[in-house]
């Protein structure tokens, strides 16, 4: 991997510590939660350790031309997600610009009458983000208001295997009682049961200090596996991989920008919560040479894509894929497709773009369970049934799709209710990258 020159890079980030997040086991809607300070440390140290890597003339890693001190707007640009967990991602991405990004001195302005006025806080530097509302953009939280991802998990908690873990974990659960106050002890409300016990273990004293050893590291075992199987598919553009196929859509936009000699923009940040990264782990194949990647990532993890120009003769752009997961340990170069080194970025896109999903339109059409996949469950047929004969399954499945739209005409209203998914301004892109103008955008909280 002989590509030295770092062109630039897009970061996908996980928000830092936060509250007990509770998230319902099927249709994967947050509650509210809230940063703590630790969350907001973890933040700031990823984006100081992200300084030191990108923005430091002395890394080898480090993005070539960029502005280092003061922050040029036409060089970064920052989507957060807001929906889920909106507050604690926001204050994430706030505190990782913090320390990609620190006060400087020299963000000052003279005025005409020679008053040098200097930026509050010793010159800190408002970097403006993007925030990325469900309501209008289903890039960064896919999974919710989807019907065919609902019908993707309860797919997964009906299967054999997810019965046999649930089946071998019911001892655990059992000595679990005690320490879960009342919460649902299952397979399917692992997530749940796991964010609680160590939120608890964090920040209530009395609680770890009574919990037994090996307990969170159970929890943790049982929730890697239901997240693990939850967002993921065996095919690449699978509904179980929805929450990388949308996330991609932005990625794969600012590495073109940022390969294009004529676009400033240099350094791209994301701001979103775990789910993205285990499903572009499946999608990009990375788990075939990294199966420990099958995992819930910890707070402020992060996966870099460096975009690398081969030197002469060879004109291509190469990616380089790194992982950091949480804050203890350093990044460490991962490998898609089971390439052994960097990978084309014609490459990349070329394998990709086919599962992508570009815009509000692209997801909902993913979302909607097909009319004779319906039809097929109101009559009792398995999903896989078939006459034997390609002439007769086309018929019946025409048929069937005549019975659905009968269906649907004397019951539309409540059909409506039952299958809406959220969604404004269908026709536009899901996650076009701030252009120069756009990344003016002023930052709210959610």
């Amino acid at each position: 991997m002989s590509h030295h020159d770092v062109l630039g890079a897009v970061i996908l980030a996980r928000n830092g510590d936060r509250t007990e997040c509770y998230q319902h086991p099927v249709t994967q809607k947050p509650g509210s939660t809230a940063s703590t300070p630790l969350g907001e440390v973890q933040a700031f140290q990823l984006g100081q350790y992200l300084r030191n890597l990108y923005l430091d003339s002395d890394s080898s890693s480090y993005i070539r031309g960029i502005h280092s001190d003061l922050v040029d707007l036409h060089e970064v640009a920052v989507r957060v997600k807001v929906g889920g967990e909106g507050a604690a991602v926001f204050d994430s991405a706030t505190a990782l610009l913090q320390g990609l990004f620190p006060p400087n001195p020299n963000h000052r302005i003279t005025l005409a009458n020679e008053t040098t006025v200097m930026a509050p806080l010793n010159g800190y530097q408002y970097i403006p983000v993007e925030t990325v509302e469900p309501s209008n953009d289903r890039s960064l939280e896919p999974w919710t208001d989807c019907p065919a991802f609902e019908k993707h998990v309860s797919k997964v908690h009906a299967s054999s295997e997810f019965k046999a873990v649930a089946k071998k974990a019911q001892p655990f659960f059992n000595s679990l009682k005690d320490f879960a106050f009342g919460r649902e002890l299952s397979l399917e409300n692992m997530y749940n049961v796991y964010d609680f016990v160590s939120s608890q273990l964090v920040h209530n004293k009395t609680y770890a200090h009574r919990l037994p050893p090996t307990f969170i590291e159970q929890a943790r075992g049982f929730a890697d596996y239901r997240e693990n199987a939850v967002y993921s598919d065996s095919a690449m553009g699978g509904i179980g991989n929805i929450a990388s196929r949308t996330a991609l859509s932005s990625i794969l936009k600012a590495l073109q920008r940022i390969a294009f000699n004529g676009d400033p923009l240099q350094l791209m940040v994301i701001e979103t919560t775990y789910q993205p990264f285990i499903s572009f782990f499946h999608q990009a194949d990375v788990i075939k040479l990294h199966p420990e990647l099958q995992a819930i990532p910890d707070f402020g993890s992060a996966i870099a894509i460096e975009l690398r120009r081969a030197p002469p003769p060879d004109a291509r752009d190469f990616l380089r894929f790194k992982f950091r997961n949480g804050t203890t340990e350093d990044f460490h170069t991962i490998h898609v497709f089971n390439h052994r080194e960097d990978i084309p970025l014609t490459e990349f896109i070329y394998r990709l773009e086919n599962s992508v999903i570009n815009s509000n339109r692209e997801w909902a059409q993913a979302c909607s369970t097909s009319s004779v996949d319906a039809a097929r469950e109101m009559i009792g047929l398995p999903e896989s049934a078939t006459t034997g004969s390609a002439m007769a399954d086309v018929s019946i499945g025409v048929f069937l799709a005549l019975i659905v739209m009968l269906l649907m005409f004397v019951a539309a209203k409540a059909v409506r209710r039952r299958r809406a998914v959220r969604l404004a301004g269908p026709e536009e892109s899901l996650s076009a990258v701030p252009s120069e103008s756009g990344v003016q955008k002023a930052a709210l909280r959610y």
